[in-house]
């Protein structure tokens, strides 16, 4: 059971408004909206903005989908749509 300190350890860090990898991810496209459109995601989903800054693998995924909503609109604004 090596490691068992480091994990108790990140589990006690854990902001309890965290709401986990799938609740997160489930609704990681209207945060992204959200964010894109200049309103605070972060207001509106609290609980996600507390896993993003605590899991790296979901932020990123979180950056990645913002960029491509930001490009979609780009886009849009291009062609006139």
């Amino acid at each position: 059971m090596t490691g068992w300190p480091e994990g108790l350890e990140r589990f006690l860090a854990t902001d309890p408004h965290d709401v986990g990898c799938d609740d997160a991810r489930a609704v990681l496209h209207l945060y992204a909206e959200q964010a894109a459109s200049g309103a605070d995601a972060a207001e509106r989903f609290p609980g996600v903005a507390s896993h993003l800054a605590a899991c790296e693998s979901c932020a990123e995924d979180a950056d990645g989908l913002l960029a491509a909503v930001i490009a979609m609109e780009d886009q849009e604004e291009e062609h006139g749509s």
